[in-house]
């Protein structure tokens, strides 16, 4: 265990971050009004730690840790939002259990879904309402979610990040109904912006290589800093939905062209894609400091490193200047047994990315895969498998964790590793 912790308060430990130190070809095609577009996926990893997973371990003798010192954090994804019966009642019911469960189980930050398919949460002036409040996209609820979500978080002690799904509007068929006032309705039907939407088999996105339509985005984000006291932004791990080169092909043709005309040698298609999100997440990153200069905006992708890069999520850029974010958390849904990724070892290679001391490093959790059979059942060897992947965070000095997600912090499944995992946060 650690013999030297930072002891700040979470609110204190984020500094301001200048917006600078933008990669060449993130600036590249900011300037010549380029696209990126990359895909995405799941897993995570290790470093040392010392302790195995066939090992009992002995968290009692565990060194404790307050909450002041480390963020522990819980996803609430909009599936956890959605009620049965709709209405401002049924609604803030739900939310407050919610809050009341996860301040049970000894978390502090709630990470909420105020943004899932380019839909808003809140009232907006870039962004439908969400059906997940409406019950069709672009009903009007009568209320304002977001509002009352933030001040009951923050009545219980808790901080409040707004989870931002930047780049996708439909996934399969949810939502079922895209809205009149939805930007995926309106730019198809005006010249110049038919590229401004991409679909693929499986769902309908926003073309991060268009200028104009990272800008309409980052304005997005800004609006919700604006408008509302939530103590920090955070973007998933969905950029690039696709590697297929068909994807944003009339895009990167446009460049290359652009390019060619200004003198300059073009990027490859799957470097030109990374240069695009840099620029979305620069730009996202100096519009949240613009408005409030204290406030956080993290970034949590996959745990796994060539999945980040084949859908444009530059990740060791991102951590390794001032500009981009204030916080990175990889999503390690894994354990100890996972070949591919190690859990030790990984987070271990993930924390040596953090080069910029200012960002804060913390770990992704799936709780939601204890006590399962998933991955070849190993997660129903051990009901202590979470608690010491805290422990292993610990020893390499992360500075918190998150935990994925809501709906499984109290159920029949994950009980006893919940148990233990409270054991090593209290």
């Amino acid at each position: 265990m650690k013999k030297h912790r930072i002891l700040w308060n979470i609110r204190l430990r984020h500094p301001r971050l200048l917006a600078a130190g933008l990669l060449a070809g993130a600036v590249v095609i900011t300037m010549v009004s380029g696209a990126l577009h990359p895909a995405k996926e799941k897993e995570k990893g290790p470093t040392e730690s010392g302790i195995s997973q066939s090992e009992s371990s002995s968290i009692e003798k565990v060194e404790m840790i307050s909450a002041d010192e480390e963020m522990r954090a819980v996803w609430v994804p909009f599936m956890s939002l959605q009620t049965e019966e709709k209405g401002e009642k049924a609604f803030q019911e739900n939310f407050d259990s919610i809050v009341k469960t996860a301040s049970e189980k000894g978390m502090n930050t709630l990470i909420v879904h105020v943004r899932p398919f380019g839909d808003a949460m809140y009232p907006s002036e870039y962004f439908p309402w969400s059906h997940v409040v409406g019950g069709t996209q672009g009903v009007d609820p009568g209320y304002d979610p977001l509002q009352y979500m933030v001040e009951a978080t923050h009545k219980a002690g808790m901080e409040f990040h707004a989870w931002v799904n930047p780049l996708r509007i439909q996934s399969e068929k949810t939502p079922s109904i895209l809205s009149k006032d939805n930007p995926a309705q309106k730019w198809n039907k005006e010249k110049g912006k038919e590229n401004w939407i991409l679909k693929t088999d499986s769902g309908t996105y926003y073309n991060p290589g268009i200028e104009e339509v990272r800008s309409y985005i980052a304005e997005g984000v800004a609006e919700i800093v604006r408008n509302y006291e939530v103590d920090g932004v955070q973007f998933d791990d969905y950029f690039y939905p696709t590697q297929d080169t068909d994807f944003d092909k009339f895009t990167y043709e446009a460049y290359c062209k652009e390019a060619e005309t200004g003198g300059y040698a073009s990027l490859s298609q799957s470097d030109w894609r990374i240069a695009n999100i840099n620029a979305l997440v620069s730009l996202v990153y100096q519009k949240i400091k613009a408005e409030k200069p204290d406030m956080v905006f993290g970034i949590s992708p996959q745990g796994n490193l060539s999945n980040d890069k084949a859908m444009g999520a530059d990740v060791a850029t991102w951590c390794a200047a001032k500009g981009y974010l204030d916080y990175i958390c990889p999503q390690m849904y894994v354990n100890f047994e996972n070949e591919a990724l190690p859990f030790t070892e990984t987070i271990a290679t993930w924390k040596n990315l953090v080069l910029e001391d200012s960002i804060q490093f913390y770990i992704g959790l799936a709780v939601y895969k204890a006590g399962s059979e998933v991955d070849d059942g190993t997660w129903e060897k051990s009901d202590d498998i979470i608690a010491r992947q805290v422990m292993a965070g610990r020893d390499i000095d992360c500075d918190g964790f998150m935990f994925y997600s809501y709906d499984y912090l109290n159920t029949e499944q994950t009980q006893k590793e919940m148990e233990n995992v409270m054991k090593v946060l209290q």
